[in-house]
């Protein structure tokens, strides 16, 4: 009888919450598009110089030709910018995206899909033929009990440079430090007890009413649903201080907290 040789993997494949920028395409001018990623790549080249870019032209009336999608790429990898994927939209969609060799990634459709759109009202169904009355009639179901409402997920330890807190349909609070090169995420607020030093995204799934408060403000960047600030753009006068960020229409804004 042959021995049975014990198998273990050469490589463990996860799949987790990662922080990857969006580049929605609203007007397909290929020399804009790399300008501007270009200026961004030099105004924070900490932030953007090699990040991973998702593509998605879903806000466009028709896709662009293989052609002018293949001189898009190699014009964002020149401003210094890697393109890793498309944002899943249509089949046409998926068909581009074989052709440059990329794939999709639904996820980041997802916070675009309710922009401007209403949910459709279903219609009024017509009204049953009354039943005959039965002799003993059975009371009515309760109505189901509420869902309970997901806490927030708290943490106490210091997040450091490198890791990644996400919290999911819910807020985050830190009662410790948030590190330079830390990335902190949530699909509801943020509150940071410490000082922020690195990012903080928060309304990461489109949530507008979203906010971050922190005690002593040096963030690398801020974000609520997608609109973002970097350190370079961030008032000085308010470094060091306490701060709170909300989204005003489509300004970010950032005032001290009283």
């Amino acid at each position: 009888m042959s021995a049975v040789v014990g198998y273990e993997q050469a490589g463990e494949l996860k799949f987790g919450q990662v922080g990857i920028a969006n580049l929605r395409v609203r007007t397909l001018d290929v020399g804009r598009l790399v300008e501007e990623m270009r200026e961004r790549v030099e105004r924070a080249p900490k932030l953007f110089a090699r990040a991973a870019v998702i593509v998605d032209f879903g806000a466009l009336s028709r896709l662009p030709d293989a052609a002018t999608a293949r001189a898009l790429l190699d014009g964002l990898r020149e401003a210094g910018v890697l393109p890793v994927a498309l944002a899943y939209g249509t089949r046409e969609t998926e068909e581009l995206a074989a052709a440059l060799g990329l794939p999709l990634l639904a996820k980041f459709r997802a916070q675009y899909e309710r922009d401007g759109v209403e949910a459709a009202v279903p219609a009024e169904p017509a009204p049953a033929a009354k039943p005959r009355k039965a002799a003993a009639e059975a009371p009515p179901a309760p109505p189901p009990a509420p869902p309970a409402a997901e806490p927030g997920l708290l943490l106490t330890a210091p997040v450091r440079s490198g890791q990644q807190v996400y919290a999911d349909h819910r807020d985050l609070t830190v009662l410790a430090t948030v590190g330079a090169g830390a990335e902190v995420m949530a699909d509801g607020s943020i509150h940071v007890y410490g000082a922020l030093r690195g990012r903080a995204l928060a309304g990461a799934q489109g949530n507008t009413r979203a906010r971050i408060f922190c005690r002593e403000f040096h963030a690398e960047l801020v974000a609520i649903a997608g609109h973002y600030r970097v350190l370079e753009d961030l008032p000085k006068d308010l470094r060091g201080k306490p701060v709170q960020v909300w989204l005003d229409g489509d300004a970010l804004r950032i005032e001290p907290l009283d």
